[in-house]
């Protein structure tokens, strides 16, 4: 089959790798219809990546039809439409069962793409480990481009909003308006929002974010802004959407006492100096991690279906895989308008 394969800092290539096969009767083979690039690949992309391994698939979003499943698949049949989240787990174990695969309790859990470990979605066709759980079915009145989205970057924004404690009449800031922030922004109004201070250098993804009702800033513009907005309070609710110190050290300056910064940037720092003196003075709540899609997926289900998160509104480029290499380019420069870059099989 054809995939994008890393082999090292921006050289991701379109080439031939073995087809995927089936290594456990629980397992399923899936015939990628779309995927999609997600910010995280680009750490893979610049070189920093999670493992030494060269010339594995990349990617973690994608959705397409069941086309194999071995005996021990019970949920699925082959011609399923399904999605794929990000993130997979045993499919057996409580944590798994409850859809939190980062604590399956035999150690199964993974992410596709990161190594050679389990092959990346960026690609024709892509293994399911544990299938009943961790392919999807994707439901009636759900595009299959908006259940790509929810693989992954819409289930993280939620995940964020949700973990700073949105409520309604709430207070809220969003730093870093890639898709998964501007998703953040929308997340944010849908809990209850009463205002959305909207954080990125770029103009076009503050436009995005104006669009949606969110008071648009630049970095250097926010903090006078909110300072002055609340007298010095600060806010209820912090989501960073970036995974830098140095958007991470301005979401703890924009919290008010008692309230709560969410991290979903990915962090690959070791070290990071944080203001434990102030956060303990304020009283601050700070969470930091990545969410587990199938935990997330009953509330956004509805939610889409409904029309009121619209995740495929922020694909900016429809690509054929082939041209992967100039897609991650793209992305990377944020060149004509690069936002969500969605990827299909020629």
């Amino acid at each position: 089959m054809k995939a994008l394969r890393y082999h090292g800092a921006r050289d991701v290539r379109y080439e031939s790798m073995d087809d995927p096969t089936p290594q456990s009767d629980r397992d399923a083979i899936v015939k990628v219809t779309a995927c999609s690039i997600c910010g995280s690949d680009l750490h893979i992309y610049h070189g920093h990546g999670f493992s030494e391994d060269l010339g594995f698939c990349v990617g973690h979003e994608a959705v397409g039809e069941v086309v194999e499943i071995g005996r021990g698949v019970h949920r699925l049949k082959v011609g399923d439409k399904v999605m794929l989240p990000a993130a997979v787990g045993c499919g057996r174990c409580r944590s798994c069962l409850a859809g939190v695969v980062q604590t399956c309790e035999y150690g199964e859990f993974g992410c596709y793409g990161l190594s050679a470990r389990l092959q990346g979605s960026q690609a024709e066709a892509v293994r399911v480990p544990a299938a009943d759980m961790n392919a999807v079915p994707v439901p009636e009145g759900v595009s299959m481009e908006q259940a790509l989205m929810m693989t992954d970057a819409l289930a993280t924004a939620w995940f964020g909003a949700r973990n700073a404690e949105v409520r309604p009449g709430a207070s809220v800031a969003v730093i870093g308006l890639g898709p998964i922030g501007l998703m953040a922004v929308e997340s944010a109004y849908v809990m209850g929002a009463h205002v959305v201070y909207a954080i990125d250098p770029l103009p076009a993804r503050r436009a995005l974010a104006a669009e949606a009702g969110a008071i648009a800033l630049t970095p250097d513009e926010v903090l006078p802004r909110v300072r002055e907005d609340t007298k010095g309070r600060g806010l209820d609710c912090v989501i960073e959407a970036v995974g830098g110190e140095a958007t991470v050290d301005a979401a703890l300056r924009l919290a008010r006492p008692r309230g709560v910064v969410s991290v979903i940037g990915v962090q690959q720092a070791r070290r990071f100096p944080f203001p434990l003196e102030r956060a303990f003075a304020a009283g601050l709540t700070f969470r930091v991690g990545t969410c587990s899609v199938p935990e997330e997926l009953p509330a956004l289900f509805p939610l889409v279906r409904s029309g009121r998160l619209r995740p495929e509104k922020y694909v900016s480029h429809r690509l054929p895989l082939s041209q992967g290499a100039e897609a991650y380019r793209l992305f990377e420069s944020r060149e004509a308008g690069a936002l969500k870059m969605v990827l299909t099989p020629d």
